[in-house]
């Protein structure tokens, strides 16, 4: 336990500086707005095609592990829709619910991203690659569907389906993919230039979850917020971990599909509670606590994985 505390050490004293960078006159807001999309758009994308191009994966390896993924997302999906008529009862709104709903099954890509390749390297990060392309379109499905039945405006389930075609981890997910099973080999220019580009990721990832953290919402929701946090920090990697049993995947494949399950829940779900008409509020709550959480939740289910 302590080796696993020491290892993830650096990913929160870096979330820390983030917070604290985001507190001085030295970023304006639209500077911290550009590092995320610069992430999100260039980087990471950039890290996964990297990684998953060069990476010597079995075919069976890779059938099981997407086997235990989408055994823990559709075992979490079907216990929350169960739980929903129990949370009428103690007053959970319909908003509230699709809120809870995304906080328990979405996750940060970010982090996860950050933490395998700090610990891992190119063979975490290739696991975690297969990691967004099994389950990133199906989570993403699952979560319109149910925003658009429980959240409180009207939704286009066409353009949400767009964006996520679009999505950058998908598309870089898909060309790594490509690439391997082609057999086409990256010049070494080429190479050199993905693989600084994608070092930057990292620790402008983390760096970027801390800017947008919101310490000052802690305490509100205090009940709905602990039952989220929980479902996500500590149910849905019991479910990674159970599906890893189930499809005999071990080692460091069910090492990162822990960490998958472990993480916080995606910063993206704010925008998208608020688009759909989710609860916002209770949203943003969430993503920061499980953001505080997962500093003691993450190495336990660390070191129970390994």
């Amino acid at each position: 336990m302590i080796s696993v505390i020491g290892a993830l050490l650096p990913v929160f004293l870096i979330i820390l500086l983030g917070v604290l960078l985001r507190r001085l006159p030295v970023f304006e807001e639209a500077a911290w707005r550009g590092f995320e999309n610069l992430c999100y758009f260039v980087l990471f994308p950039v890290l996964l095609v990297k990684t998953l191009a060069t990476a010597k994966l079995g075919a069976s390896q890779v059938l099981g592990f997407s086997g235990a993924l989408l055994f823990a997302i559709g075992a979490m999906s079907l216990l929350l829709l169960l739980f929903h008529p129990l949370l009428q009862r103690f007053g959970v709104g319909s908003a509230a619910f699709s809120s809870l709903f995304q906080g328990a099954t979405r996750w940060h890509g970010f982090i996860a991203l950050s933490i395998v390749g700090l610990l891992y390297g190119d063979a975490g990060v290739s696991w975690m690659a297969i990691t967004m392309a099994v389950i990133i379109p199906p989570l993403n499905i699952i979560n319109v569907a149910v925003l658009a039945h429980f959240g409180t405006t009207d939704s286009n389930l066409k353009d949400v389906s767009g964006k996520l075609l679009r999505n950058p981890f998908i598309l870089a997910c898909a060309m790594g993919a490509f690439l391997n099973l082609a057999g086409i080999s990256l010049p070494e220019p080429l190479y050199d230039v993905l693989d600084i580009l994608g070092g930057g990721a990292l620790g402008l990832g983390l760096l970027t979850v801390g800017a947008g953290l919101n310490i000052h919402l802690v305490l509100q929701n205090r009940i709905l917020v602990g039952f989220g946090s929980m479902m996500r920090l500590l149910v849905m990697p019991g479910l990674m971990f159970l599906g890893c049993w189930l499809f005999g995947i071990e080692g460091v494949a069910r090492t990162v599909a822990v960490i998958a399950g472990a993480v916080p829940t995606a910063a993206s779900s704010f925008i998208l509670a608020r688009q759909m008409g989710g609860d916002a509020p209770l949203m943003a709550n969430l993503i920061t606590m499980q953001v505080l959480l997962a500093v003691f939740t993450l190495p336990m289910m660390m070191w129970l994985a390994e």
